[in-house]
């Protein structure tokens, strides 16, 4: 059974490392092409079958082992960006982070103290700005970096204690930081590096194009970026 178990493994292996061999098939025009596509495709079979044969144990074990096989008690993966939804019941639904990095725990912070009360789209779409400009020039170049720059996130700066009270809210934010440093994609502010409230206008809002109103907040793209 283990010799039977390493040869499908194989099998499955060399199909996909060998998958451009499907595009060699041409599909018979005559009255019955799948009957002649199935007798090609049982030949090329045969031949794989045939190849496997030749090759030794370990090969074979090297070529199964590459083939992931899931397991008992595997766990289901996280959110890849065609399942990202930008609703509570949604974000609700994904596991708590565990005790993350300290670029995470910046991101965190920052979303919860910048934009809490706002929707998770909100939420998000603070947390592309700040990931925007860690990846631009001129700003630094970590997110922890990006946050703690003076004068650009008002909590910093306020002169209050950065306390978190809210620990539903915290958690919150928490997962939305660990989606984006896993990945998610950035696609509401259209490459945004800056927000403000509708309660302010400051003086570089007429010099950035907006990209995007979501909530109270308004964002802008910084020329070149």
């Amino acid at each position: 059974m283990r010799l039977l178990d390493i040869w499908m493994r194989g099998a499955a292996a060399l199909m996909l490392l060998s998958g451009a061999a499907f595009a060699d098939v041409t599909v018979s025009q005559s009255n019955d092409p799948a009957g002649q596509l199935g007798g090609q495709l049982s030949a090329l079979l045969g031949a794989e079958r045939n190849a496997l044969g030749t090759l030794p144990v370990q090969r074979l074990e090297a070529m199964a082992s590459a083939v992931k096989r899931p397991g008992k008690n595997e766990k289901p993966s996280k959110a890849t960006p065609a399942t990202l939804r930008y609703d509570e019941a949604w974000l609700a639904s994904q596991p708590a982070p565990a005790k993350g990095s300290d670029e995470w725990k910046c991101l965190a912070t920052a979303l919860y103290f910048e934009a809490r009360g706002e929707s998770i789209q909100g939420q998000f779409a603070v947390a592309e700005v700040i990931l925007n400009r860690v990846d631009r020039s001129g700003y630094p170049q970590s997110i922890c970096g990006v946050v703690n720059q003076g004068g650009q996130f008002s909590y910093t700066f306020d002169g209050r204690p950065d306390t978190i009270r809210e620990r539903a809210a915290f958690q919150r934010s928490g997962k939305i930081a660990a989606l984006m440093l896993d990945g998610a994609p950035r696609k509401l502010t259209q490459g945004a590096t800056h927000f403000h409230t509708r309660a302010v206008r400051p003086g570089w809002a007429h010099r950035f194009p907006r990209t995007a109103v979501i909530g109270a907040h308004l964002f802008y793209r910084q020329p070149g970026a």
